[in-house]
């Protein structure tokens, strides 16, 4: 049986190489995180990782970031929490920052469109995956089957993914009882009270976080809308959580100090709240009331994950070469094997190769 010692360091390699490498946004980690912890590793079944993912919904913060935390602290204990939340985002805060200081000095973020392009077949490739897996598990009689298929279009009709998620937790327990068997005059301490808000309060995915510092800083006139608009696409074509989005604001905003502190005061919420539920969900987690609960959000997360990929499809694929990239991305995943990591990184040189030719 591995030590604790061994096994913190796993949870260091397994996340830190995730946050190097974890490309697309939440789902797609997620997806990424469910191949690495359940399928190739065995740390967790699917169910138990479905009943953390569940439980990331229904507090506010960075749901991938939050997986990592809950995964670091069911591996590795407390010194785990840590660990995985901060492999996870320190590679993706410190790239992001560097990304920011050279935007300072060109101005503009250079063919990162052409990156993403490329990597969006892969994406809803790795997504599609992890959905199939996952459904096979959440999903086991028609009652949860239709609750998927009522989240997936509640989405796709604009109901936001907290609505979804909350309405859903209320039908489970209702079914339970039921149910007998860039700017310097910004402030360091302004800036952190801002993006600890925002981590504290920002319920759904990463992608959510543009509203939010929409609303805290351009809307205030700190941030121009260019600079927030760019700052979001480098938070999606760097691997890693969306949220260092946030990190590139506070280099715009303060230089280091201000990316420093815009980074800890984002994702600290999620460790706090991690480290309060996560305890309660493994003492829970078996209770009638609550395994039915999760059992529907579950179903309801399976629908939410399916409405993302709906989304991406039609961008992510939109012409020949889009194709052939999410067939090779597919063949390398089942036919080969090849793991979702290895997949992103291969598309990922490939997306250099194309921004570079295309200049």
């Amino acid at each position: 049986m591995a030590s604790g010692r061994s096994r913190l360091a796993e949870v260091v390699a397994v996340f830190g190489r995730l946050g190097c490498t974890a490309f697309g946004g939440p789902a797609a980690h997620v997806a990424m995180q469910e191949e690495e912890c359940v399928r190739r590793r065995g740390w967790l079944d699917h169910q138990r990782f479905l009943d953390v993912l569940a439980a990331t919904n229904l507090i506010p913060g960075p749901n991938s970031t939050e997986m990592a935390i809950h995964l670091g602290r069911l591996r590795a204990g407390w010194p785990g929490l840590v660990a995985g939340g901060v492999a996870f985002v320190l590679p993706s805060a410190v790239l992001v920052t560097i990304l920011a200081a050279a935007y300072v000095r060109v101005g503009a973020v250079p063919r990162v469109e052409i990156v993403l392009a490329t990597l969006r077949p892969a994406v809803v490739v790795v997504v599609a995956a992890a959905l199939v897996r996952l459904a096979r598990q959440a999903i086991g009689d028609g009652g949860q089957m239709a609750i998927a298929a009522l989240a997936l279009g509640a989405s796709l009709a604009g109901l936001g993914e907290v609505s979804i998620v909350v309405l859903a937790a209320v039908a489970g327990v209702l079914a339970a009882r039921f149910d007998r068997s860039r700017l310097r005059a910004v402030p360091l301490t302004e800036l952190g009270l801002v993006c600890l808000k925002i981590g504290a309060t920002m319920f759904g995915s990463g992608y959510v976080l543009i509203a939010y510092l929409r609303a805290e800083l351009s809307a205030h006139g700190w941030l121009s809308d260019r600079a927030l608009l760019d700052a979001v696409a480098i938070g999606q074509v760097t691997p890693g959580p969306v949220s260092t989005a946030a990190t590139f604001v506070g280099y715009l905003l303060a230089g280091v100090p201000g990316a420093a502190v815009a980074t800890v005061a984002i994702f600290l919420p999620a460790f706090v709240l991690v480290a309060a539920t996560g305890p309660l969900l493994e003492r829970w987690r078996d209770r009638p009331a609550v395994r039915r609960t999760l059992d529907v959000v579950n179903a309801a997360v399976v629908g939410l994950i399916a409405a993302v990929l709906v989304r991406l499809a039609p961008a992510a694929l939109a012409g020949p070469v889009e194709l052939g990239i999410a067939v090779a991305s597919g063949a390398a995943l089942w036919a080969l094997d090849a793991g979702s990591t290895a997949v992103f990184s291969g598309v990922l040189i490939a997306g250099v190769v194309r921004a570079l030719v295309a200049r």
